[in-house]
């Protein structure tokens, strides 16, 4: 395995554990409880006992003096260990505990992804709660699948779980993760998916896969056994499979506290957001509605502030776990830290690069504003002529539009803002740009765009990328999005398009908060690929992930008082 390989490979594996702290202890199955003492504290490695027998590696970290504290809990699939962090929770009176979950680590059992946390992290917070160190009090943080370890178990209402802090999470697992806008979220769940079914794959094979068809043979033909990779793509659409992990249909049956941290350029964005709004709107009780924090920087999934090809200024970089301490104080030790009293809502403006105290989200005061694509590529509030007009291009899955920065987490991609370089210039993507602003123009809150559109074939995608251009001509992007076209009334309930006729699509670009400023342009892209981000539309309209051939599919975006293709834009006045 080269160097490159190698490096990424580890970053996969133990994503969250090696971003957020260093490991200074491995798992051990010995069922015996090892325990060792020092000033710092005292530290404890048991198997912890699950409902169905199944024991879980865990760590504990307790102050040396005697008494009751809370407990702050991580579960961890990646195998890190005890992080930094953990001593300085004992310093400041909580007992640290670092868990890890079925089949990974020295934890008992088979690892299957998501399914097992509903009812482990539901046993392990009881069994927490019970132990003579603890006040009975369990809180929860983490980010990505240790984020997800908190949500899926939150509905059983365990009495000792307290508050969460969940950072950069999925929610709707089928929309957040797998299948955004109903296309696979393909270069991102094929590292992690096969990373985590144990795959070592070299820079040579990782490009033959990525262009491998069909996608359903991919593990066996390149000799790797991927059984939760295969299960993905045998459900493509939103059923019983997904309805599982779905923790948005759930909300109103979760009763805890929750301080929700994303960032505009994370991948598990649109999860962050609806946690948020979901919990807010339709918690289980008041104190759960009004214990909802929301805080969004210019940030990728690794919280990195310094991403892309943009800088955000030094404000972008903040305290994360002064934010944790001051939160799990007011919840686990029942102290006035004075963060229940702050805004619920504080969120990065990028443009202006400065952090803006909320009271809501989206914003109640947003002006959502229709910009209609025009002939000539012109983007504008005014509404298009009464004469039908239309743009064409070309879309071949065998020539991919190529992913350029965005919402991401996946080998070989960078995430942020990018700038576009020449990828308006292809034939397959049609530009639509307003003149240069004559004033700053903020846009913050969820964004969307509608398409009327043709095609020659019974399915394919359309995509959409929401751009900001500078005077000097560079452009960056803000935040994209896909349909495919059997998704477009239902995620439930695929349906074909009969080729030649109008459709209308619905587009979400999830959301953002930037200003564009005076002499910037607004530009919209519309295309039908953004490869490797998304898996390619073959244009056959046969099963999905069956298919080794590839067909061109002439596309048709309408733009008249008929067909007012748009995109909407939340405007701050």
């Amino acid at each position: 395995m080269n160097r490159t390989k190698r490096v990424w490979t580890v970053l996969a594996c133990v994503a969250f554990s090696s971003v957020w702290a260093q490991s200074n202890s491995q798992g051990n199955s010995q069922s015996a409880p090892q325990s060792a003492s020092s000033e710092q504290g005292i530290t404890e490695r048991v198997m912890v006992p699950m409902r169905d027998g199944i024991r879980l590696s865990t760590d504990i970290l307790r102050p040396a003096q005697p008494g009751n504290y809370p407990v702050i809990l991580m579960r961890d699939p990646y195998g890190g260990g005890v992080p930094a962090e953990a001593k300085d929770w004992v310093a400041h009176g909580y007992v640290f505990v670092s868990q890890q979950v079925r089949g990974r680590g020295k934890s008992e059992g088979a690892f299957y992804p998501y399914i097992n946390e509903i009812t482990d992290g539901y046993d392990t917070q009881q069994w927490l709660g019970s132990q003579p160190w603890s006040n009975g009090k369990v809180g929860m943080k983490g980010g990505s699948y240790l984020a997800s370890a908190q949500w899926l178990s939150a509905h059983l209402r365990a009495p000792a779980l307290v508050a969460i802090a969940p950072t950069v999470t999925p929610f709707n697992y089928h929309q957040d993760v797998m299948y955004t806008g109903g296309a696979l979220s393909f270069a991102s769940r094929m590292a992690w998916g096969f990373s985590m079914g144990g795959a070592n794959i070299d820079d040579a094979t990782w490009d033959k896969m990525l262009m491998h068809l069909p996608l359903k043979t991919m593990d066996k033909t390149f000799g790797f056994s991927v059984p939760h990779w295969r299960d993905w793509l045998a459900h493509p659409s939103y059923d019983a499979y997904w309805k599982m992990f779905d923790v948005e249909s759930r909300v109103s049956q979760i009763d805890v506290p929750s301080l929700n941290i994303g960032g505009w350029y994370d991948t598990f964005l649109h999860g962050t957001l609806t946690s948020y709004q979901g919990m807010r709107d339709h918690g289980y009780s008041e104190k759960a509605r009004r214990g909802q924090k929301l805080v969004i920087g210019p940030w990728e999934h690794f919280r990195r502030s310094e991403i892309g090809e943009l800088q955000f200024g030094p404000d972008a970089r903040i305290d994360f776990e002064a934010l944790h301490r001051r939160w799990f104080d007011h919840w686990l030790k029942g102290q006035d830290t004075g963060f229940m009293q702050e805004a619920p809502v504080r969120i990065f403006v990028m443009g202006t690069n400065r952090w803006r105290d909320e009271q809501e989200w989206p914003l109640a005061r947003a002006q959502n504003t229709k910009y209609y694509l025009h002939n000539g590529g012109q983007l504008s509030p005014s509404k298009p002529a009464a004469v039908s007009k239309s743009d064409t291009y070309i879309y071949d899955p065998a020539n991919p539009v190529p992913t350029r920065g965005g919402s991401l987490m996946a080998r070989g991609l960078t995430a942020g803002p990018l700038e576009q370089g020449n990828l308006g210039e292809r034939d397959d993507v049609l530009v639509f740009s307003t003149p240069k602003l004559s004033k700053d123009t903020e846009v913050t809150g969820p964004i969307t765009v509608t398409l009327y559109a043709t095609s020659s074939a019974p399915d394919t995608d359309f995509t959409a990328k929401l751009i900001d251009v500078h005077p000097d001509g560079k452009a960056y992007n803000l935040v994209d999005g896909i349909i495919r076209a059997r998704y477009r009334e239902s995620f439930e309930n695929p349906s074909l398009i009969e080729p030649g006729k109008v459709y209308a699509y619905s587009i979400d670009l999830w959301a953002t908060s930037n200003v564009f400023k005076k002499g910037h342009r607004i530009r919209l892209d519309i295309s039908s690929s953004n490869f490797p981000r998304f898996d390619r539309n073959p244009n056959t309209g046969h099963a999905f992930g069956e298919d080794a051939e590839l067909r061109k599919a002439t596309q048709t975006i309408h733009h008249s008082q008929l067909y007012p293709s748009h995109i909407t834009l939340p405007l701050i006045p």
